[in-house]
Parts: C-alpha cells; sequence; structure tokens
C-alpha cells in the first residue's frame, strides 16, 4: 500500500526542498508512483522545479491537510510532503486531533519522518522530541545534509541517535554538491534532470558534471534505504493479478 513520507526538520535552511526534489526526481527515474505535495505558502520549492507533481497544501486547515490521506488511498504510491520550515506545529496538530498514525495503521498506510539535519546543536534536539512523540508508531530517516555542515560527531554521540536507532530509524548522508553550481541549477527554475542537460543558457560542462556526481551520490543513499520507499500494491490487486496470470496460462 501507500506511504506518506514527511519530508522536515523544522529549522529552515537545513535542505529539506533539496531532498524533496532529490526525491521527486528518484522516483521519476525509477518509474516509481508519486505525489508530491508542497506546504510552503510563499514560495515551495517544489511547485517551482516539480510542479507537474506537485500541488499545494495548506496544513492549518484540516480539511485541506485531509489531501494527504486521501492521496494515499486513492492509488499505491509514495506521497511526498515538503515540509516548510515552521509547519511542525500544524502538522502535529492534525495527527494528533485525528489519531492519524491509527488510522493509517489500520487502512494499511505507512507514515515516515524524514529528518533533515545540519550540524547544529538545534537538529538533534528536534530529532530527540519526534522520537519521544510518536516512537515506534511511525519511521524515520535521519539526513545528515553535508551541505549544510561539516561535522556531525555530536549527533553520532547523542542521545538522539541512540533513541532514534532504538524505534528502527534508518540513517542516510547527503553529500554537498559545490554552492555556485547549485545557486546556478535554482536560477534555472528547472527538475535536476532538466538542469543537467546540455542547452543554451543553461549549465556549463562542468557544472552538469558535478550535478551528475552529486546526484549519482546522492541516489545511492537513497537506494540504501530499500523498503523505506517500497510501495506495494493492496491485496485484493495481487490476487486479482494472479488469477488473470492463471486464466491466460489455463488451456482453452
Amino acid at each position: 500500500m501507500s506511504k506518506i513520507h514527511f519530508i522536515g526538520g523544522e529549522k529552515g535552511g537545513v535542505g529539506k526542498s533539496v531532498l524533496a526534489r532529490l526525491l521527486a526526481q528518484h522516483h521519476i527515474d525509477n518509474n516509481q508512483p508519486f505525489t508530491v505535495f508542497d506546504t510552503d505558502q510563499s514560495h515551495g520549492a517544489m511547485l517551482r522545479f516539480y510542479g507537474d507533481y506537485s500541488r499545494s497544501v495548506l496544513l492549518d486547515a484540516f480539511e485541506d491537510a485531509d489531501q494527504l490521506m486521501e492521496a494515499a488511498l486513492a492509488a499505491p504510491q509514495n506521497v511526498l510532503v515538503d515540509l516548510a520550515a515552521q509547519t511542525s506545529a500544524p502538522l502535529f496538530r492534525w495527527i494528533d486531533q485525528n489519531d492519524f498514525l491509527t488510522l493509517a495503521a489500520d487502512e494499511g498506510v505507512g507514515v515516515v519522518f524524514w529528518h533533515v539535519m545540519d550540524d547544529g546543536a538545534d537538529g538533534i534536539g528536534l530529532l530527540q522530541r519526534l522520537v519521544d512523540r510518536y516512537g515506534d508508531a511511525a519511521s524515520y530517516v535521519v539526513v545528515q545534509n553535508y551541505g549544510r555542515g561539516k561535522d556531525f560527531s555530536a549527533f553520532r554521540n547523542s542521545p538522539a541517535r541512540v533513541a532514534a536507532e532504538a524505534v528502527g530509524a534508518r540513517f542516510i548522508e547527503l553529500p554537498e554538491l559545490h554552492a555556485a553550481t547549485m545557486r546556478k541549477v535554482d536560477h534555472l527554475a528547472a527538475s535536476f534532470w532538466a538542469a543537467g542537460q546540455s542547452r543554451p543558457g543553461g549549465l556549463g560542462l562542468m557544472d552538469r558534471q558535478r550535478l551528475k556526481v552529486w546526484m549519482r551520490k546522492a541516489n545511492e543513499q537513497i537506494a540504501s534505504l530499500g523498503p523505506v520507499l517500497a510501495v506495494q500494491p493492496p491485496a485484493e490487486s495481487v490476487q486479482e493479478w494472479l488469477t488473470g496470470a492463471m486464466d491466460e496460462t489455463s488451456p482453452g
């Protein structure tokens, strides 16, 4: 069945939208079904870079936030939710007041919190509070973003990491892309794939090469998560497929 992926970290500027863009491109490149929701009401990155796959959602309004579950139930897919800074409070209110994690479990929908962090102390504390809040009722992916920090030793030695490990969290490292190259990519207002193509007014050869290498390394990290992004068809669909296959091979 579907999974809903909340891509956050609460702090602004830690690279949440960059990760969301990488995940969207990963799904496109691997022909995986997905839908994106952008929570940034001022300058949503997903609406800008992956507009064909994205729609806006207002987490402050319960009826609007309900779209997340509706999308998950509409068809087996990954629902990517790019959380803008300071959207955790309305998200948690929606989750808690609707007992959403219990509902998701009852409906066979997985819930994954992606915690994107720099090497500062705030990200460690925010992760601890997230795990304390939901425990093993959800899944977690902790993303150490080397584009926003260089020394994650404090996190690796923290009680927050131990707590995350205790509930089965997965850990990946997002490599750094040369800052000037990233700025040029952002100015193109295009998907990572489109930015990497040779075209007038686009990136030069070396910038395209840096982008290609960075995306390959990032995709290796994402692919290492295995079942976290795997989506299973509902049981009845599997049975229908098996029945159809048997009919095709049965003697006429």
